[in-house]
């Protein structure tokens, strides 16, 4: 609505500018005075100045609410004025108007902290990047997975891994694909999915992680064991042909009825060595067969453990001793880093068998090594207890890390391959978890209870 001070003000003024043209039009024509007409014309032009300068006053104040919008800068200061002013019901609307921005302004920014809360607080990595490999967005499981605090381009993540930033960017859309990487030493499994979608002008990639190596690990268990099942059965299944030798064997030394045996005089060379070559052949096969189904049957039948209070210093300590022997001569230090007053609820004795297989597996590692130090260390955190067997062998080669706890997997000559698998799953059957993260002159094995 327009003022009506206002509209009066621009008819007082129309009214003094059209008797000022009237005046100076009747000096034009009945009283040419070159005086009077200079004076009126200057009075006309400063009055028609005047006008449009009031005319133009509600479009600058618009125009300075406008601006002050546009820069961020709205407030009440700004457009209010005294309410005695021509314009008041102009800034009561100005008002209103501010009110509602700032109002929309407090629910998007309470929206946007809300969205950005979620973003951090969730425990999947997300990544958002253009398409030139700067980077928008990288919440805090992102930081967590890739141990990065600020990442502005998606390059820096090629340190992790060669060409991980091209793998991102080359993505298909809606793409899932597991990748794996070995950070800080640790092999991680990471689930990864990619999106494309449009803001503005500028088309962005949102790319989410999640770590599934937990859960990939409890899998590859899972998988062994109905392995190992089924080739017990088949190898079980294989010593057939041995008891149809034995049969046949036991035919060639009995009669026709099969219920006398032939008498000596009757046993001929043939028989002698068919019945010797065959002893031999079962002899052979059946040790085989009997060592191999014993080592997959030692993953497979665990015994449930006996939980105590075991006092984790003792508990090295009876380690140590059964090494005490075996590495003399060999230069390698065994320490222990424990306090006496850390105890621990588990099976001593599985526990025992655990780490004399790490610290085998140590000691053959440090074959070669100048200063070779195995460490057995304990510490407690969270109520969890946390071991950590050390050594500063030469590390293993990246591409074996996957394959370390897989069962009857190994690189010696005379191993068998269910040592670390058979302590894991021990560890898995206390509730617990055992990693191992290795880098050139460090390797260590990781035990959470």
């Amino acid at each position: 609505m327009v003022s009506r001070k206002y509209l009066f003000n621009v008819i007082i003024r129309l009214a003094v500018v059209s008797v000022t043209c009237f005046f100076l039009c009747l000096s034009f024509l009945l009283y040419p005075n070159y005086s009077v007409i200079i004076i009126l014309s200057g009075l006309f032009i400063i009055q028609i100045i005047s006008l449009i300068k009031y005319l133009n006053s509600i479009n600058k104040k618009l125009e300075n609410f406008f601006l002050f919008y546009l820069s961020g800068e709205v407030t009440s200061s700004n457009v209010r004025r005294d309410k005695k002013d021509e314009f008041s019901s102009l800034y009561h609307y100005f008002d209103q108007i501010n009110d509602k921005l700032e109002q929309a302004r407090l629910r998007n920014e309470i929206q946007n902290n809300y969205f950005k809360t979620i973003v951090d607080e969730t425990a999947v990595g997300l990544i958002s990047f253009k398409t030139d490999g700067s980077v928008e967005l990288f919440n805090e499981a992102a930081k967590k997975i890739f141990g990065i605090q600020v990442l502005r381009n998606l390059k820096k993540l090629n340190n992790i891994k060669d060409g991980f930033s091209d793998m991102l960017i080359n993505l298909e859309s809606n793409d899932r694909k597991l990748i794996s990487l070995i950070h800080e030493g640790e092999l991680i499994q990471l689930a990864t999915k990619k999106v494309k979608f449009r803001t503005m002008n500028e088309e962005l990639h949102l790319v989410s992680f999640q770590n599934i190596k937990p859960e990939l690990d409890e899998k590859e268990i899972e998988s062994w064991q109905r392995l190992i099942r089924v080739l017990t059965h088949e190898i079980m299944n294989s010593m057939t042909p041995i008891v149809t030798l034995i049969g046949t064997i036991g035919k060639k030394l009995r009669r026709k009825n099969q219920k006398e045996l032939i008498k000596p005089k009757e046993v001929t060379s043939e028989i002698v060595q068919k019945t010797v070559k065959g002893l031999d052949l079962i002899d052979s096969r059946g040790k085989g067969l009997i060592h191999f189904v014993q080592n997959y049957r030692s993953i497979t039948r665990l015994p449930k453990p006996e939980f105590q209070v075991v006092n984790v210093k003792e508990l090295f300590q009876r380690v140590t001793q059964l090494f005490e022997m075996e590495l003399e001569g060999t230069g390698i230090e065994l320490k222990i880093t424990s306090h006496p007053s850390l105890f621990m609820n588990a099976d001593g004795k599985l526990l025992e068998q655990v780490l004399i297989n790490l610290v085998k597996n140590a000691a053959e590692a440090l074959d070669g090594v100048e200063d070779p130090v195995i460490e057995l260390a304990a510490n407690s955190n969270q109520d969890r207890m946390i071991v950590k067997i050390t050594d500063n062998g030469k590390g293993i080669p990246a591409e074996l890390m996957e394959d370390v706890f897989v069962p009857f997997f190994t690189t010696k000559q005379k191993g068998s391959g269910i040592g670390l698998s058979l302590s894991r799953q021990i560890i898995r059957l206390h509730g617990g978890s055992m990693t191992v993260q290795s880098t050139p002159g460090s390797t260590v094995f990781t035990i959470k209870i």
